[in-house]
């Protein structure tokens, strides 16, 4: 694990918080709990059945685990009647509600709505899509955000320079408007106090830099700006630009001398999610970093996607950050 995760972890250690891992039956989430319990920087909570779990990984240690089944739970009544009570005016009906509850990313999601859990991890064996469903119809956005959307985190210590960075929206919407662009903006930056070690700085990116070219893409990157910049004037970020002019600070200076941002940013947001993958894929393979994520960021409660393909390590990584999360109104 590298020194930025072990670093998370001492630092959420001291609030003891806990976190439900939906897909408790998954050999890859099994290991990951056991690890997580031994070093005890978060109280786990696992979803499943406990034979099934015990006949799939006979040798893990889960004295320290809490293991719990959806299907048996003394609280499924009760967390029907939440459901229930939030979704009836969309046509959910009790039973519905009930089954729902049955099936372990909607009740982990309820675990955090409740606050039984301080936030949840899944999608090793699911796709995004089933752990975003429960958590915007539950959880729900944070107030006055109306885009959640999915950021990497960027390490590398060996560099002299820009040793962390953040990039979003990677991982969650296609094709933002203004307003979402806005949000993904105002987002990044409250993540990027909370993950990274230097102030935040942000860049909204494009091929453009202040006028040099025009496009209906070049505009709303401007007018997302714009926007950020009417709620939050004095939040540092700047846009158009293009990335040369935002991290390389002669061409910073010489594209736009007055900028607060161009040739320091380490907080880049992409005009859609085609820029945002490809440049995040770009930057791990090829620029030598750490890549953590997508995690998710704009719901009212922390609950983050896994890749399908990741390994046991990662979501030990991935809870890590979580509980960063959780504990953001503490530090």
């Amino acid at each position: 694990m590298s020194k930025l995760i072990d670093g998370y972890k001492a630092k959420v250690k001291p609030f003891g918080k806990v976190i439900v891992l939906p897909e408790g039956e998954e050999p890859r989430v099994i290991k990951a709990a056991e690890a997580i319990a031994q070093e005890g920087f978060v109280k786990v909570i696992i979803l499943g059945d406990v034979k099934v779990i015990k006949e799939k990984c006979p040798d893990a240690n889960l004295d320290n685990v809490t293991i719990i089944n959806p299907k048996t739970s003394d609280k499924l009544d009760e967390y029907a009647q939440l459901l229930y009570e939030l979704r009836k005016a969309k046509g959910l009906t009790i039973e519905q509600a009930t089954e729902l509850v049955k099936d372990e990313m909607y009740y982990g999601v309820m675990m955090v709505k409740t606050g039984a859990a301080d936030g949840m991890v899944g999608g090793a064996i699911h796709a995004t899509s089933d752990l975003l469903r429960p958590a915007l119809q539950i959880i729900k956005t944070e107030p006055g955000v109306k885009a959640v959307s999915g950021f990497f985190l960027f390490n590398n210590e060996e560099r002299k320079d820009l040793q962390q960075m953040l990039y979003a929206d990677c991982g969650v919407t296609p094709a933002p408007t203004v307003e979402e662009l806005a949000d993904i903006a105002i987002c990044s930056y409250g993540s990027a106090r909370l993950f990274l070690k230097e102030d935040p700085k942000v860049a909204m990116l494009s091929f453009s830099t202040k006028g040099s070219a025009k496009h209906p893409s070049v505009q709303k990157m401007i007018d997302a700006t714009a926007l950020v910049l009417e709620r939050y004037p004095d939040m540092p970020i700047d846009g158009e630009l293009q990335f040369d002019a935002a991290i390389v600070p002669s061409v910073g200076k010489l594209k736009c001398p007055n900028s607060p941002v161009a040739g320091q940013a380490n907080v880049f947001v992409f005009p859609d999610l085609n820029a945002g993958n490809i440049s995040y894929k770009i930057t791990q393979r090829l620029g030598g970093y750490e890549a953590y994520g997508p995690i998710c960021q704009g719901i009212a409660k922390p609950v983050n996607d896994l890749s399908r393909g990741c390994t046991w390590e990662d979501i030990v990584g991935v809870v890590a950050i979580t509980a960063m999360q959780a504990c953001r109104d503490q530090f």
